[in-house]
């Protein structure tokens, strides 16, 4: 058998529990330290690192309260909060067991073991601890990768009064460890305000944990989420992670809320109230530190009112609101959205001199766009992909769903639409003005000049 690669400490009073414990693990680790003197921790952590380790509770003859042991165990968790501890004792005190895991202890063990358990215990206690590096290492890889990536991330477009709202919430609320919800359609860039959120946050040196619930089975949500110790069931082959605990310090956006069902709903709810998670097949309570963005494109409000889902997640999720708004109701970003998926797949397409022609743009303007953001963004990978001159023109651009299907687009130009919508809009808020802004995204400023230079009178 090949021995594991680890530094074992075990820390006892009695001389023959600490050559016992060196006969018995020794076989399965590759370095195994005994100390009699608990005033020795100290210097041991100091100047070495252990995977694991023993530690008894009582060092004084004739004591059995076990404070001695907790005493170090708190002095260990102090100065390394991730490491390892399994406490040893001749006292099977359940109460002790509660207390010492409750501050920080992996695992208890009852004296005299069975060496097989001894063995299986100190492994587990081992891998967790590898299990923890992991997490660590990933946490530093996202963190600097997440950096680099805010260094260079363009803010999100659009200057329609929608956004501009949105843009105001987002540096509000990202200051503040609120949880937030985002509702919108499918496409229309949630996913975007929920890394701006955690860009501008104290938490932006940390992790981005996305989580898409619509594609996590019922069955495997809460290894998915919360993660499973090895064996906890027949896959379960090693343990795992889950994506709670690797959201620790960070942001854990919780994509598609809406697609989970009640018993789900429990169990995300009770994580999210206590702050801690306990593993699929484990049993101690681990603490998580996250702030949970979540964002859905269904009406949650109509939901709870029809029994399918829980009131008291929603308002656990939605401190805050944000609204995004479909791409149709923001028409005066399509341009500068263009533009900038233009540039984006000119440069990885190396196709560097592309434009976008005038009538093409008023095209792009007057579609639906059901797809929303997403859709703008392919429709423009797709003409960058096949475009044979420098300039797309109309037909460069494949769409269907046009709002041009009873008015053809070469009778029309783009001044025309926007005049045509404006008067819709005021004539289907019965000329309040304000109301009509309101719902073209535009400022009361902004639309009175439109209708002055339109000659639009109300």
């Amino acid at each position: 058998m090949n021995k594991v690669a680890a530094n074992i400490l075990v820390i006892d009073d009695d001389p023959d529990v600490l050559h016992t414990a060196r006969i018995v693990l020794k076989p399965h680790f590759t370095n195994i330290t005994v100390e009699s003197n608990p005033e020795q921790i100290n210097f041991l952590i100091n100047h070495n690192r252990y995977e694991v380790i023993l530690l008894d509770m009582n060092y004084t003859a004739g004591v059995t309260s076990g404070k001695e042991g907790l005493f170090w165990l708190k002095n260990i968790m102090t100065k390394n909060p991730t490491q390892q501890v399994i406490m040893m004792t001749a006292y099977g005190d359940i109460k002790l067991a509660v207390e010492s895991m409750k501050i920080g202890a992996a695992d208890f063990v009852v004296k005299p073991w069975e060496n097989e358990k001894l063995q299986a215990t100190v492994l587990a206690a081992y891998n967790h601890s590898q299990s923890k590096l992991e997490v660590e290492e990933l946490k530093s890889r996202n963190s600097s990768l997440n950096r680099l990536l805010t260094s260079s991330e363009e803010a999100i477009i659009g200057h329609a009064e929608p956004m501009r709202k949105i843009f105001s919430t987002v540096d509000k609320v990202a200051a503040t460890d609120a949880n937030v919800l985002i509702l919108g359609d499918n496409g229309t860039g949630k996913e975007m305000i929920a890394r701006s959120i955690h860009n501008k946050s104290d938490r932006s040196t940390s992790v981005f944990i996305k989580v898409d619930l619509g594609a996590v089975s019922e069955n495997l949500f809460e290894s998915e989420l919360f993660g499973h110790v090895k064996g906890a069931f027949t896959d379960a082959r090693e343990e795992r992670t889950g994506r709670f605990e690797l959201a620790h310090g960070g942001t854990l956006f919780l994509d598609e809320i809406g697609n989970l069902s009640l018993p789900m709903q429990a169990k995300l709810l009770t994580a999210i109230q206590h702050k801690e998670i306990v593993k699929v097949g484990g049993n101690a309570p681990i603490p998580v530190d996250c702030r949970i963005v979540a964002a859905t494109n269904s009406n949650l409000l109509r939901m709870v009112a029809e029994g399918k889902f829980r009131e008291d997640l929603l308002y656990r999720i939605n401190t805050v609101e944000v609204h995004v708004p479909r791409l149709s109701d923001r028409v005066e970003d399509i341009p500068l959205l263009a533009e900038h998926f233009l540039n984006v797949y000119a440069q990885k397409y190396r196709k560097t001199s592309l434009s976008i022609n005038k009538r093409a743009m008023e095209y792009l303007c007057y579609h639906s766009w059901p797809g929303n953001i997403r859709e703008l963004q392919h429709a423009i990978e797709r003409a960058v992909i096949m475009a044979d001159d420098n300039v797309l023109s109309q037909d460069s651009f494949l769409l269907t769903d046009q709002r041009a299907s009873t008015t053809s687009i070469d009778s029309i130009n783009m001044d025309e639409v926007e005049k045509s919508t404006i008067e819709k809009a005021i004539a289907k808020n019965k000329g309040n003005i304000s109301k009509a802004a309101k719902e073209l995204g535009l400022g009361r400023t902004t639309i009175y000049r439109k209708m002055d230079k339109y000659g639009i009178r109300y």
